[in-house]
């Protein structure tokens, strides 16, 4: 077993010492289940609020004494002069931060589990790329939706399925694309109050809101399995667990899928606003088709859920825990030396469209903003068309009027600003 082989390694050596980077929520919920985890050692924890980061230990049930030990620090180098460093996770959530912390971590010589899912959307097959040339593993976060969907996708080739679908479940409306930091908290619930009280972040929670998380997500998920994408973005369908087998098959054999093999999220609300019954919103899913007539029959001999035809069938996980299951990466990278899931080629992207009607000069403010949501579409049409990535689309001026609904393109926005993530985007080449 891992956690065998684990607590083995740490026996005959030391602990798997291991670098966080950016002690947001998800690091806080792995820091809180860590300390139950003796093989694994955090040598250091970096985050631009030290502050802040000792505030959310101390939420997590860190001691005093063992937030006084720990090597707290603004400072990535100073933590990556450690000694007998393992890995780093990366979770920022920032693209061009965590980017950079990135190529740190694999000029060191480090495993890297990549929380930041902005970050490898953006430039992930050329992180990766550098992290195998290094006989490194480049990971997705094991307890992130992505993660779990890769393994699902994982089993079903595995086990001779074909997949027809993979993704997640979520809060979805036409609606949201149009939301903002300002409008956010009235589609969860909550006063801005509360929110504020509660330290929720409105732009990190109207990403989640407007779809450009889901589209996030999704690209990871096919850039990392070879799966395909919509080719005119995401659907979204309202879809419970029973129906998934129904709902996401070919539209020729009844279903809303433009073909098989993509990625899609569900819907847990019905377009009118009502909540879809047996709902995905929290887990993730693959549905997968019978090869044969037998495979069929053992569909329906084992109690599966089918479509009418008993041709489909789904397996899915109705919640993930994120941070509090990151161990399995890391456990994973430093015994096996395998990942949980890994970019392998640049088949999706995910590109700005404009929420409104954008002005002349107007400064985009990225992810979750005001002005532009994250759409996903292949990799091809992005690289031809010279569309703008999210994850670049901040802090940049327009040269021109973009009207409501359309795709940026990076010729509507001044020059970029120099980085090392521009840098990496442009070694990138589409498949397929």
């Amino acid at each position: 077993m891992l956690s065998e082989r684990l607590r083995e390694l740490a026996a005959r050596r030391r602990p798997a010492r291991v670098v966080v980077v950016g002690c947001g929520k998800f690091a806080t919920m792995f820091l809180a289940q860590v300390r139950r985890v003796p093989a694994i050692e955090i040598a250091a924890v970096v985050d631009l609020d030290p502050e802040r980061a000792r505030r959310n230990l101390a939420a997590a049930g860190w001691t005093e004494a063992e937030r006084a030990a720990l090597f707290l620090t603004h400072d990535l180098e100073a933590a990556l002069d450690r000694p007998d460093l393992d890995l780093l996770v990366e979770a920022t959530g920032d693209p061009l931060a965590g980017t950079r912390h990135a190529l740190l971590a694999i000029a060191r010589g480090l495993h890297l589990v990549m929380v930041n899912v902005e970050a490898d959307v953006l430039v992930g097959p050329a992180l990766a790329a550098r992290a195998r040339e290094r006989e490194l593993v480049y990971s997705m976060a094991w307890g992130d939706q992505p993660a779990l969907i890769c393994d699902l996708v994982d089993w079903a080739r595995l086990c001779g399925f074909p997949v027809v679908a993979a993704g997640k479940g979520t809060k979805y409306h036409p609606d949201f694309h149009a939301s903002t930091p300002e409008t956010v908290w009235r589609h969860y619930g909550l006063s801005p109050e509360r929110a504020a009280a509660s330290g929720m972040n409105p732009k990190m929670f109207n990403s989640f809101l407007d779809g450009t998380k889901s589209s996030i997500e999704m690209a990871a998920v096919a850039n990392a399995t070879g799966l395909g994408v919509p080719t005119e973005g995401l659907g979204f369908p309202p879809c419970g667990t029973h129906d998934l087998p129904f709902v996401l098959r070919p539209r020729e054999l009844g279903g809303q899928l433009e073909r098989a093999g993509i990625v899609e999220v569900v819907s847990s609300m019905e377009r009118d606003g009502r909540p879809v019954r047996d709902d995905l919103r929290f887990g993730v899913y693959v549905v997968i088709e019978a090869p044969s007539e037998y495979a069929a029959r053992c569909f329906a001999d084992y109690g599966m859920v089918t479509d009418p035809d008993g041709r489909f069938s789904a397996l899915w996980r109705p919640y993930h825990l994120i941070g509090l299951e990151l161990a399995v990466s890391i456990a994973n990278a430093v015994v096996r030396r395998e990942a949980t899931g890994s970019t392998r080629e640049w088949r999706a992207d995910v590109v700005a469209c404009a929420k409104r009607d954008l002005r002349e000069g107007e400064v985009l403010d990225g992810e979750g903003g005001f002005c532009v949501w994250g759409k996903l579409v292949p990799a091809e049409r992005s690289a031809r068309e010279g569309l703008l990535p999210i994850g670049l689309a901040h802090g940049v001026a327009l040269r021109r009027a973009v009207p409501k609904g359309a795709l940026l393109r990076e010729s509507d926005v001044e020059r970029l600003p120099e980085s090392e993530a521009l840098l990496l985007r442009r070694e990138l080449a589409p498949v397929g």
